[in-house]
């Protein structure tokens, strides 16, 4: 006998307790879809970002602090690198580049970094709208910045903030001025924090503080015998791979600390895969819970349909079908629930990831995954195997007796 027609009859029967349940189901396994896809996402997101920053010196402190800082320009009190260390930095052979990075002020909200022509060439591949700087007091703006070229943007002391609101300056409120940029160019997209930048030239940031006279120099061109002031880090661009680890061997120092970003990303991730790994065990539990919970259920439910099935019993239906047909149904269930949840896992993790884009300026895509697929049949799996317990529950009850 066919026992899908009985099932069916079943769903159509019970419609409303078996969306409750898939329902359930559902938002079980989104739950572990959505923190499985977003890990994984922001940790893409976030080794794509430091792609460009090859190595990075900075005053002895924490990597991790300083990666913050330099690539996801999240800004805090570091010590500075001086003048005269900067100068031989800047003359290393070994480096196509080095590019100091300053921070510390805003423009209408938004950061203000303080860089060099070659640091803006190598984020966009050379691919910049406009013009780059001629004069100390112009800026390049990153891709999701609101402003236009050609408009006069208000400058200001104080941290900026990936993802703020254009903020209108106190006209009445001078203190912590720096005056106007002239936005001369954007940049193309990068995928980083950068994108939500304002970048000046470096002399811009040392005059503006007060480490160095104003307009000395080519805007955004450093020599080593030249006027130089103070930074928070340096971004080096090594000719090749052995140079790469010469100079962080060299830059390694009682005055500087150098490191490629990988390797604070890889103190970073390890703490982040540890939370998945709880909270997918947590999510894993929860779900075995949730179905065990609704099994349970089901067999209160068909405690109802007990005549029913009984009749079904005395019109020639043997014990087995009876157990087919209930161990389908429960298996359809949690079948329909765990790809619902894959899909809604998914949907959120994106929501999720364009919450944290908006706010961290990093280029972040939820994608499914062989881990969320391996979570749906691992589910599905273990729900078929918790289905034989109920099934087999009715599978003995359904008996002539229950027609008397």
């Amino acid at each position: 006998m066919n026992p899908f027609p009985i099932v069916l009859a079943l769903f159509r029967k019970t419609w409303l307790t078996s969306a409750l349940f898939l329902l359930l189901i559902a938002i079980a396994m989104a739950l572990g879809v959505a923190i499985i896809a977003q890990e994984r996402s922001m940790r893409e997101g976030s080794a794509r970002a430091s792609d460009p920053f090859d190595l990075i010196i900075a005053a002895p402190g924490s990597r991790t602090e300083i990666l913050f800082n330099v690539v996801y320009l999240r800004p805090s009190a570091v010590e500075l690198i001086q003048a005269e260390t900067l100068s031989k930095i800047l003359s290393d052979p070994a480096a196509e580049f080095a590019a100091p990075i300053a921070f510390g002020d805003n423009a209408e909200g938004f950061p203000i970094i303080g860089t060099t022509r070659d640091m803006v060439r190598h984020l966009t591949a050379g691919a910049i709208e406009g013009a780059m700087w001629q004069h100390e007091d112009d800026a390049i703006i990153g891709a999701n910045l609101p402003f236009e070229i050609g408009e006069t943007i208000h400058s200001a002391h104080g941290q900026g903030r990936i993802g703020a609101e254009v903020s209108q300056p106190d006209d009445h409120d001078d203190e912590d001025s720096h005056g106007g940029l002239h936005v001369t160019g954007r940049m193309a997209p990068t995928g980083t924090a950068w994108d939500s930048a304002v970048l000046v030239p470096i002399q811009y940031s040392w005059s503006t503080h007060a480490l160095m006279a104003p307009d000395q120099g080519v805007p955004g061109e450093l020599t080593p015998d030249g006027p130089l002031g103070p930074v928070p880090a340096v971004v080096l661009k090594p000719r090749g791979l052995g140079d790469a680890y010469w100079l962080r061997s060299l830059w390694q120092t009682d005055r500087t600390t150098a490191f490629f970003p990988a390797e604070a990303l890889t103190e970073i991730y390890a703490y982040m895969g540890d939370v998945r790994r709880i909270m997918s065990a947590l999510t894993t539990a929860t779900q075995a819970l949730v179905i065990a919970a609704i099994l349970s259920g089901v067999i209160a439910l068909m405690q109802l349909y007990s005549a029913r099935l009984a009749l079904l019993r005395a019109l020639g239906a043997t014990r087995g079908y009876i157990f087919l047909v209930m161990w389908i149904y429960m298996v359809g269930l949690i079948l329909a629930g765990a790809v619902l949840g894959l899909a809604s896992g998914m949907v959120t993790a994106r929501a999720i990831s364009a919450i944290f884009a908006n706010e961290t300026g990093l280029s972040l895509l939820a994608r499914i995954g062989w881990a969320e697929i391996r979570l749906t049949l691992v589910v599905i799996g273990l729900g078929a195997l918790l289905a034989v317990v109920p099934a087999l529950t009715l599978f003995r009850k359904a008996s002539l007796s229950q027609l008397r």
